[in-house]
């Protein structure tokens, strides 16, 4: 009897390829992003059989979601937005399987760099196969040969430079070894910290399978040629990876002093922090893609508290969940030196601390913060022109200053739109924050908000008041405009049963405009992106650079206006596309998004930027003075 099993007679570069797919797939990867190139083909043509209904997929071929994006920076943040989509649905702590992104050798990889820099910051599980020629043409001048391993740095979890396979006894164990350790690393299974990992896969010639070849048998009697004579064969690679521990736990701490103190929750802090602040009756000082959003529990307008001396400046200790990279009044208040800075950093990347001021390093919320305090005895309001004394309860006096702060805003946001002026591309009527406030009116508890960096993300911080937020997600990890077109689209493939909205500039818009190509094979995402356009980088007129004195080399090296016809280009890509001037329109297109992605475009005003957060602040101190 012949003891040839399927599979057995396929090339090693197809064999290789199967087999790690099948092996990542048994790990629970699903979704897969490749870019098209030739030295990648092994993984191409298996990926289309995964593909496969039942009943048509080969024997042996895993049932995988695969995407196809013809740019590799694309297809990276697609996977990212995949991936995160899925951290979401896991919750905090949860680890989940990575998303594999799939490219050839050579500038392929490279462009790869971006998102595997925001995944290293951010925690988000990313796998790259990136395709290679064998070991030996290294060096040699080679087309499409440079040296992969190490291209993507430090910022990967792990590092596999896997030579190409000759067909060895044991190699698809070797294979499937791999996958294990591969699958646990970027999702932080062991540590805590998921991450991406980069394995380079070396392909010698031929790369494709005959037409029609079966896959490889990997069934639990595993490899058949790396067994010893007529025995069982034992499966090589593990299956399970007990997860890391909760982040909640028992910690060898005292209950907290009644110190005036705030939970500083920044980016993926998560619903822990809202449970402490309850619990402990601390308000939340809450980043809006923190998790902790809650009207309840902190003032919307918390950065422009911090500055009033009965609240902010009243603080003596922070507790920090997540990474806060926001706002500089929260990095100011962290950096002082009567606040002791309390950091809860589950798992073992690097904890959050800019300022170098953290007292207490804490692997868990200890549990014994979360057992509610006792209610504190009722106290007179304080009077509107004095901060809150030290008889009023804390929480309740941050909640009432930011019901102040917040009428403040909408009055001086109402008075800016209500200005009799043409809606041109100079002066348009709406500004940032009210289309921010407009998105955040729109976005049900249910609904995802992808937000973009620089203007955005801040005005959505000021102006986003929910008492039952949406999943608001942003890439802060290095806090770039890159890929955020890419990043939504996979939060929304990821996410199908959520409608799910974009708010970007336009700089960030155009920086990821080919995002949108997805060619007619491609399953199509359901996303609305409003873009607030106000032709620059607006975010540079509230910094340094946009100071009156420094007019004259503002506006070609900060400011970069452009002048791009977003219709054009939407048209170009088949998207839909609408321009509105109005609050009453835009209201009604964020009230219709509609099937597939469409793009609405609000003109917003960058000459009166600086001086509308001028105004702003000046009254909502005047608001806390009575």
């Amino acid at each position: 009897m012949s003891d040839t099993r399927p599979g057995d007679d396929l090339p090693p570069a197809p064999r290789a390829a199967r087999v790690l797919l099948a092996a990542l797939a048994g790990l629970g990867v699903r979704h897969v992003v490749l870019s098209p190139g030739s030295r990648s083909a092994p993984l191409a043509e298996a990926l289309v059989d995964t593909t496969l209904p039942d009943g048509r997929r080969p024997a042996g071929a895993p049932a995988l979601d695969l995407h196809v994006r013809v740019d590799e920076r694309s297809a990276a943040f697609l996977a990212l937005g995949l991936a995160r989509a899925a951290q979401a649905s896991a919750g905090a702590g949860v680890p989940v399987p990575p998303v594999a992104v799939v490219t050839t050798s050579g500038t392929a990889v490279a462009n790869l760099h971006p998102a595997v820099l925001e995944a290293h910051h951010a925690g988000v599980p990313l796998l790259l196969l990136t395709a290679d020629r064998p070991h030996e043409l290294r060096g040699t001048g080679a087309n499409q040969t440079t040296e992969q391993p190490g291209l993507l740095g430090p910022a990967v979890r792990l590092l596999a430079d896997v030579p190409a396979p000759s067909g060895r006894p044991g190699e698809d164990d070797d294979l499937r070894a791999l996958a294990s350790r591969a699958v646990a690393a970027a999702s932080g299974a062991r540590t805590g910290w998921p991450g991406p990992v980069h394995l380079d896969l070396a392909y010698r010639e031929p790369l494709l399978a005959p037409p029609g070849a079966p896959w490889p048998v990997t069934g639990e009697d595993g490899d058949e040629r790396a067994g010893q004579g007529e025995g069982p064969r034992g499966r090589s690679g593990v299956t399970h990876v007990v997860a890391a521990s909760p982040v909640v736990a028992p910690v060898d701490l005292p209950l907290p002093d009644d110190r005036p103190t705030v939970v500083v929750a920044g980016d993926g802090a998560g619903p822990l922090a809202v449970e402490l602040g309850r619990a402990r009756g601390w308000p939340v000082l809450a980043e809006p893609s923190s998790g902790a959003r809650r009207t309840d529990v902190g003032p919307a307008a918390y950065r422009l508290l911090l500055g009033a001396p009965g609240l902010g400046g009243r603080v003596r200790r922070a507790v920090v969940l997540g990474r806060p990279t926001l706002s500089r009044p929260v990095s100011a208040l962290l950096a002082r030196h009567d606040v002791e800075v309390v950091v809860v950093a589950p798992g073992a990347g690097p904890w959050p601390d800019a300022a170098r001021r953290a007292a207490v390093v804490l692997p868990a919320v200890p549990s014994a913060w979360l057992v509610p305090a006792p209610a504190p005895a009722p106290a007179p309001a304080p009077a509107p022109e004095s901060a809150p004394g030290p008889a009023a309860p804390w929480l309740d006096a941050w909640r009432a200053a930011g019901e102040r702060a917040d009428a403040a805003v909408d009055a001086v946001l109402d008075a800016a739109a209500a200005v009799d002026r043409p809606a041109t591309r100079l002066q348009p009527p709406l500004t940032g924050p009210v289309v921010a406030r407009a998105v955040a009116a729109a976005s049900a508890p249910d609904d995802v908000l992808v937000v973009g960096s620089s203007n955005p993300v801040r005005d959505l911080d000021l102006v986003a008041r929910w008492a039952h937020p949406p999943l608001v997600l942003a890439n802060r990890g290095l806090a770039g405009i890159d890929g955020m077109l890419s990043t939504a689209l996979g939060v929304a493939l990821g996410l199908p049963s959520r409608r799910t909205r974009l708010l970007v500039g336009d700089l960030t818009f155009l920086h990821d405009v080919g995002g949108l190509l997805a060619g007619p094979l491609e399953r199509r995402a359901d996303l609305q992106v409003v873009v607030a356009y106000d032709d620059g980088g607006s975010i540079f007129s509230t910094l340094e650079p946009g100071e009156p004195a420094r007019a004259a080399a503002f506006e070609r090296v900060f400011g970069t206006p452009h002048g791009a016809d977003l219709a054009a280009l939407c048209a170009g890509y088949g998207v839909r596309h609408v321009r509105v001037a109005t609050d009453e329109a835009l209201a009604a297109a964020l009230a219709a998004p509609g099937r597939g992605v469409s793009v609405v475009e609000v003109r917003v005003d960058r000459v009166d930027r600086r001086a509308l957060g001028e105004r702003v602040a000046a009254a909502v101190a005047t608001a806390l003075q009575g």
